[in-house]
């Protein structure tokens, strides 16, 4: 258990990232820690899309620059990135989807990999363009985008925790 702990203590997100493409041993390490996240009731509600075609990941970055009101590569030229959705017909599908994301950038973390939550796939998603990516890919149903997941290896040390909030926790 010390392991995991260290691990959850000294995970922290990237913003910049070396070229280097993560092993593919490594992706699909982390992409089945995902797929063991617990979901509400086990219906497994979230899917991982892993995106290596080049095309699909720059409409994925226009559309998420977009929602963000910006001209920026929003996913900070990470070599990896993952898409989280989930089936909006599963009560818990939110909070499954996030535990998903959690359960890959921990395992990200604990294999030396980096990673970093980045919002807005559920604008990406929503949008015309993305309904029709996920068409194309032949994803069918009602999925809303939960987070895009950047992976890679960092180009500068990740920096030490903040230090806890004093009423996080509260003993009743």
């Amino acid at each position: 258990m010390g392991d995991t702990l260290t691990t959850l203590k000294t995970r922290r997100s990237c913003r910049a990232y070396k070229p280097d493409h993560v092993e593919e041993d490594k992706l699909n390490a982390i992409i089945e820690a995902g797929t063991y996240a617990a979901t509400g009731m086990g219906k497994q509600s979230p899917i991982i899309l892993v995106i290596k075609d080049q095309a699909i990941r720059d409409q994925l970055t226009k559309l998420n620059a977009a929602a963000m009101g910006m001209d920026i590569d929003p996913f900070y030229g990470a070599p990896e990135l993952l898409v989280v959705l989930a089936n909006k017909a599963v009560p818990t599908y939110i909070y499954d989807g996030s535990l998903v994301m959690g359960n890959m950038m921990n395992a990200a973390a604990d294999l030396g990999v980096a990673s970093c939550w980045i919002h807005r796939a559920k604008e990406e998603f929503e949008s015309e363009e993305g309904k029709t990516i996920l068409k194309k890919l032949g994803i069918e149903g009602d999925y809303e985008g939960i987070g895009n997941l950047i992976l890679g290896y960092a180009a500068k040390p990740a920096g030490n925790a903040a230090p806890r909030k004093a009423d996080y926790i509260y003993r009743i």
